[in-house]
């Protein structure tokens, strides 16, 4: 897991949604909460590897929603047992009920889950 402490020095991966899949309007809103607070924000292509790249520290954490489970589960796995946070984006861990995904170390996680929960007020 990375070992940033502060939202301004961290790399957060995401997915853009793309015809027939997400939200692009709901994206919107999370990208302008989170991209100003960051050092910057990527997309890879898939959340698999957002996911290892978070559990390896390479990555600061990580955003996605409308993701099936067999692209997720074991992204999510490596994340906690790396030791890290992955919540939905109310906090809470439905993420696989609730297909959102929020994941980072515990110093960035709640940091990371409070933008984006704000974001969609």
């Amino acid at each position: 897991m990375s070992a940033r402490r502060e939202l301004a020095d961290c790399v957060i991966g995401t997915g853009i949604p793309h015809f027939g899949r997400g939200e692009a309007a709901e994206w919107a809103k999370i990208y302008n909460a989170v991209g100003p607070q960051v050092a910057g924000v990527r997309r890879f292509g898939s959340a698999a590897l957002d996911l290892a790249w978070v559990a390896a520290g390479r990555m600061d954490g990580f955003w996605e929603d409308d993701l099936d489970p067999w692209y997720s589960a074991a992204g999510v796995l490596l994340v906690r047992e790396a030791g890290g946070f992955v919540s939905d984006y109310r906090g809470q861990d439905r993420v696989f009920e609730r297909r959102e995904y929020v994941a980072a170390a515990g110093s960035i996680h709640s940091r990371l889950q409070k933008l984006i929960a704000g974001a969609l007020r």
